[in-house]
């Protein structure tokens, strides 16, 4: 059953992980070579849709990850676990701090009523996210070690 859990987690963890590398190195990019309006408009659409998925993903990987370290706590790799599960808290406070503030401001944005600097705003949403994407990437690293 332990290995179960350890492979369900890590996969649920990786894919996450995949979805926030691409947010950033594939859709972004793409929105930034659109049109200004087009650009934007998109951004604000996926603030919407992912973030209101993304935070059950969060949690539900962080639950994952602590029920795998508690029910594997005498099996090795278990401070690999929680370590990533250490990493993973991280990443939900740089998104609740820093992240959500502006992504909450985003997604209500329009061609008529975003911000002078909302270019700006997005520039810094983009540079928070690169960090925690790379937390992310430690943590799911983390997590497929602790699997050997």
């Amino acid at each position: 059953m332990l290995n179960a859990l350890e492979v369900a987690t890590t996969v649920i963890v990786g894919v996450m992980v995949g979805v926030e590398f691409s947010v950033a190195f594939v859709m972004n990019p793409i929105f930034n070579a659109l049109p200004e309006d087009s650009d934007q408009l998109g951004r604000a659409h996926g603030g919407r849709m992912l973030g209101a998925v993304m935070p059950v993903w969060y949690i539900t990987s962080l639950i994952l990850v602590a029920v795998w370290a508690i029910a594997g706590w005498h099996h090795h790799g278990t401070g690999l676990v929680v370590t990533a599960g250490a990493l993973l808290i991280l990443t939900v406070i740089m998104s609740i701090l820093l992240l959500v503030p502006i992504n909450n401001r985003n997604k209500t944005w329009t061609p008529e009523n975003r911000p002078a600097d909302w270019k700006e705003q997005m520039n810094h949403w983009d540079r928070y996210h690169y960090v925690r994407v790379a937390v992310l990437i430690a943590a799911f690293t983390l997590l497929a070690a602790a699997l050997v």
